[in-house]
């Protein structure tokens, strides 16, 4: 499994339990899916930003990012 599926298999794991303790709790199902939704979407952008190729982002020939205009 790749580091992408890796992250985001944990991510929906910490989904999947926050809904259930909020359905135990009675919260709306709306709400719930409310929330399943945001967090399902910042679970995406983080496992985007966190496993990365590497040398992305780097400067050829160099080990160091390249510099900001």
């Amino acid at each position: 499994m790749s580091p992408f599926g890796a992250y985001l298999f944990g991510a929906l794991l910490v989904v999947a339990g926050l809904a259930f303790g909020a359905y135990l709790l009675n919260v709306p199902p709306a709400w719930i899916g409310v929330g399943v939704i945001v967090a399902v979407g910042v679970g995406v952008m983080l496992a985007t930003t966190r496993t990365r190729p590497p040398g992305a982002g780097r400067t050829p020939g160099t080990g160091y990012p390249p510099e900001r205009l």
